[in-house]
C-alpha cells in the first residue's frame, strides 16, 4: 500500500479571519513557522519517499523544514492547490457570513457554485486524481502531501465514503496530519487531524 501523510499548511496572519484562497504572497506568520518546524521534528527519521506540495507559498513554506530535515526536494503540484474561491477570495469571514451564497456553499458542497470559482466536486476530483498518480508513481512507500483544509477534507470524505454535503463534520486543523493507505483493493484511514492547532491550541510546542 502507498501511505499518504496529508498535511494542512501551518498558520498565516489571516487564519480564521479571512479567506486567502489562491492569493499569492501569503506567507506563514511566526506561529506558522513554529508549527512547520514542529511538523518536521515529528517526521525526523521517518522513511519518506517523496514530498509534494501545493504551489502556494504557505504550503511550500510548511513543506520546507520537512524537506530540509529529510533531505528531499519539495515538488509542487497543482493537483493539491487550494479551491478557487473566485469572488470570495480575500473576503473576511464576517463579510461572508452575510452572503447567502456562502451559506448555501457550506450547506450543499456537492453542487453549490462559487462565484467565478470552482465547484467543490472539481476540487475533490483533482485531489483524488493527484493522489492516485502519486500512488502509481510511488508504490508501497510513504509520501507527504502538503495541501489545504478543504482539499484534505474532500480526500478524507472520498476515502471514507462520506458525501461532500457532510464533509464539514471532518475537522482538519492548521498544521495537522491525516494518514491514509491506498492500494488497488483496499483503503485504510489511519489518522485524521492528528496534532495541529485543533489539538495543540495556538502553538504546537
Amino acid at each position: 500500500m502507498t501511505r499518504f501523510l496529508l498535511i494542512r499548511h501551518a498558520a498565516i496572519a489571516s487564519s480564521g479571519k479571512s479567506l486567502a484562497g489562491r492569493m499569492v504572497g501569503v506567507h506563514l506568520d511566526q506561529r506558522g513557522r513554529r508549527q512547520a518546524r514542529a511538523l518536521a521534528e515529528q517526521l525526523a527519521g521517518a522513511s519518506i519517499a517523496a514530498l509534494y506540495s501545493s504551489p502556494l507559498e504557505r504550503a511550500v513554506e510548511t513543506a520546507e523544514p520537512i524537506a530540509t530535515l529529510l533531505g528531499l526536494p519539495v515538488v509542487t503540484c497543482e493537483d493539491f492547490l487550494e479551491l478557487a474561491f473566485g469572488q470570495w477570495t480575500d473576503r473576511t469571514f464576517d463579510e461572508l457570513a452575510t452572503d447567502p451564497r456562502f451559506e448555501c456553499f457550506n450547506t450543499l458542497r456537492s453542487c453549490a457554485p462559487v462565484p467565478d470559482g470552482e465547484f467543490m466536486l472539481q476540487a475533490q476530483a483533482r485531489m483524488i486524481i493527484g493522489l492516485e498518480k502519486l500512488r502509481l508513481r510511488h508504490p508501497q512507500t510513504t509520501v507527504v502531501v502538503v495541501s489545504h483544509g478543504d482539499l484534505i477534507k474532500a480526500a478524507i470524505a472520498h476515502y471514507a465514503g462520506i458525501p461532500l454535503d457532510l464533509f464539514q463534520r471532518i475537522e482538519i486543523g492548521l498544521a495537522s496530519t491525516s494518514i491514509v493507505e491506498v492500494d488497488d483493493r483496499v483503503i485504510r484511514i489511519l489518522a485524521v487531524n492528528a496534532g495541529g492547532t485543533t489539538l495543540w491550541g495556538e502553538d504546537p510546542e
